[in-house]
């Protein structure tokens, strides 16, 4: 397999969401200020309040369908590790292994 690269045309997060729904320890807050964390609608924190709400291991701000067409309906203020998430890097790629069988 050829290892893709964060500048790659077919990494489009849009159309994938594959790390939106990994598992639902992933999505947890880390390093987040609580005036950060309250901008998070509470619909979405997870009843511990350690990250985000998933369903299965789907965080529930991910709309859409995966491998599709999906949206962040917390974009903006989306936990650290959300943004630190990047198409191409390593957690990326096992989302998408584990979601679609290929890193692509």
């Amino acid at each position: 397999m050829t290892q893709l690269t964060a500048t790659d045309e077919t990494l489009d997060c849009q159309s994938c969401g594959a790390c939106c729904a990994y598992s639902s320890d992933w999505p947890r807050f880390s390093m987040e200020t609580d005036e950060e964390l309250d901008l998070i609608p509470e619909e979405y924190v997870a009843a511990d309040l350690g990250g985000m709400r998933c369903e299965d291991d789907r965080c529930t701000a991910l709309g859409g369908k995966l491998g599709v067409h999906v949206a962040c309906k917390v974009y903006a203020v989306r936990p650290i590790v959300c943004r630190t998430c990047m198409p191409g890097d390593d957690e990326c790629l096992m989302a998408r292994e584990r979601h679609f069988g290929q890193a692509a």
